[in-house]
């Protein structure tokens, strides 16, 4: 029954998904990356994840998924939109699963993180997604979104989820990159907060 009721939810998803009226802006910057071959991290608050990862689908991102309960789920509907998955903290400190990450980037490839998850405080950075740039030569890419019709969990995030045929907008913001050393995480920290401050601003401006 629970794999059943997972399947039910995956696809329902996947039908909302689909009736959203996506709004986008700033992927110049990611198209000048992908010139310049330089690998990315897309962060996002948690609360805000759902349009960002319907609109980023089947691209091969990597996302950090932590080993919560609700992190298994999120792992199962990741990998169905085309996302691979490295288990672990996304809290600074050496994790299995951010060095995972950092061997992505380093191959060239593109990873995903909720700098505020998987528990908190909400819109708070912790430091995982700024050490994995550091250390894997990556730009960082502020993601904020929002949509003119929404629903709301009642959990720490907030969650949104867009209602059907909902307006919704993502931004990508301007990337930018984190310096050495333990001050280029704490810039780092403070840099992502506000960035990604700015562009949950600028698409609640523009929805």
């Amino acid at each position: 029954m629970k794999r059943l009721g997972e399947m039910v939810a995956r696809w329902a998803a996947f039908l909302l998904a689909r009736t959203w009226r996506l709004e986008v802006s700033g992927e110049e910057h990611l198209q000048d990356l992908r010139a310049a071959g330089s690998p990315a991290i897309y962060a996002v608050w948690h609360g805000l994840l759902l349009p960002p990862l319907w609109h980023r689908r089947r691209r091969g991102i990597t996302l950090l998924v932590s080993a919560h309960r609700d992190g298994a789920a999120l792992a199962t509907a990741a990998r169905r939109w085309g996302y691979r998955v490295v288990h672990g903290s996304s809290t600074r400190g050496g994790s299995e699963g951010l060095r995972g990450v950092v061997r992505v980037l380093r191959d060239g490839g593109d990873a995903a993180f909720t700098p505020d998850g998987p528990r908190g405080p909400a819109r708070v950075v912790k430091g995982g997604a700024v050490a994995a740039a550091q250390h894997g030569a990556a730009a960082l890419v502020p993601v904020g979104a929002h949509a003119s019709s929404a629903w709301r969990a009642r959990s720490w995030d907030g969650f949104l989820v867009p209602r059907p045929f909902a307006r919704v907008r993502i931004v990508y913001g301007r990337p930018f990159r984190v310096t050495s050393g333990d001050s280029g995480i704490a810039a780092g920290c403070a840099e992502l907060e506000a960035r990604l401050h700015r562009a949950e601003l600028e698409a609640r401006c523009a929805s």
